[in-house]
Order: C-alpha cells, then structure tokens, then sequence
C-alpha cells in the first residue's frame, strides 16, 4: 500500500501544484503535521508551521489576483515558471535517499506534470479572459480551488483513486490544450485582422481629407 501512497502524493501533488502551488503545499504540510499523510521524510519541511504560514498567506494573495480579469493571466504568466520549478525541487527533495538519477528523473516528471497542469488553466483563463463579464473568472477560481482542495483529499484518504484520475487529467488536458491553443490562435488572428483593417481605414480617411 505505501507504493500506492508514493504515486499518489507523487502525482497528485504535482498535478495540484500545477493549477494552486501555495494550496497544495499548505494542505500537504497541514496533512503531514496533523499525521493524516506519511510525507516523504526529506518533505517534512513542508510541515514546518513558518513554512505553512508563507504557503497559506501567498495561497490567500492568490486566491484574490485569482478571480479578477487580466490578473488571473498576469499572475499565471509570472508563475509558469515558479510551479514547474518548486515542484521539481520537491520531487527532486522527496526522492533524496534514492540516488542522483533517480532524483533527476522524478524532478523532471514533477515538473512536467506541474507545467501541463498549469497551462491547461492559464490557457483556460486567457479564454475566459476574452470575454467582457467577469463574473466566469470568479467561477473558474472557485471551481480550481475546489479541485485541488478534492485532490488534496484523495492523495490523503484514497491514493489510488488519486493517481487513477490525475492520469486522466493529463491525458484529458493534452487534447484539451490543443484545441484551447487553436480556439486563442483564432481569437487573436481575427483582433489582429480588425485592427489592421480599422487602422487602413484611417489612413485612407486621413488621406482622402476626411
């Protein structure tokens, strides 16, 4: 059964960390500090109450830029590379007693499931962002908080189920990013086209004395 454990915190958090890094790492060090999860030793760090204080204030500031239009895509944009990177050092700490190679390939898997994840809602909110209510930013938030909060809970209590939909997650998101990719290409390919003809219209006016 420890393997299962190992999977699921192994990819659930790193699919957690992808869309919510300081939620995660605040629900991992609460889990392992109240002894509801067995945290690998060398992620006992993450139980620190200093470290769980910084991870729930920073999860607080993202829980407000997150719901408002336009700061959403800004502060995904500063932490494409913030969560890929701090989930790679942890999957890279977490498997400190296993050897350098192993260190490294389990870094790079981390971290490559923490970028899936967190383009797939970056991509996601640059799409809600093109539309002018604001009211879908705040229901995307809501919904990504609950999702991580769902998946904190099965890597604690059902680490199978946990590892089980993480991978459909991913395989899911592959698809779904291809096609959010094509749907922004469009959008911004016509606002391109818009403005160019509008800009050629003013010449033309400016020209013809208009």
């Amino acid at each position: 059964m420890e393997i299962f454990n190992s999977i699921g915190l192994l990819l659930g958090g790193s699919w957690a960390s992808g869309v919510n890094l300081y939620m995660s790492m605040a629900g991992l060090g609460i889990a392992g500090r109240m002894e509801w999860i067995k945290l690998p030793d060398n992620l006992d760090i993450l139980s620190n109450p200093a470290v769980i204080i910084v991870s729930l204030t920073l999860f607080g500031i993202e829980f407000i830029a997150d719901k408002v239009p336009y700061i959403d895509s800004l502060w995904d944009s500063v932490h494409t590379f913030i969560r890929p990177l701090a989930t790679s050092a942890l999957g890279y700490t977490a498997m400190a007693d296993s050897g350098m190679i192993m260190q490294l390939l389990i870094a790079f898997l981390t971290g490559t499931i923490s970028l899936e994840s967190h383009l797939t809602k970056a991509t996601t909110r640059a799409v809600i962002n093109a539309s002018p209510e604001p009211i879908t930013n705040s229901v995307a938030s809501v919904t990504e908080d609950l999702t991580v909060a769902g998946t904190l809970y099965l890597i604690i209590c059902h680490p199978v189920v946990a590892t089980v939909l993480v991978t459909i997650f991913i395989i899911v998101a592959f698809w779904f990013l291809k096609k959010m990719i094509k749907y922004l290409r469009k959008v911004f390919n016509f606002s391109g086209r818009k403005k160019f003809h509008e800009t050629e219209l003013e010449t033309g006016n400016m020209l013809s004395g208009k």
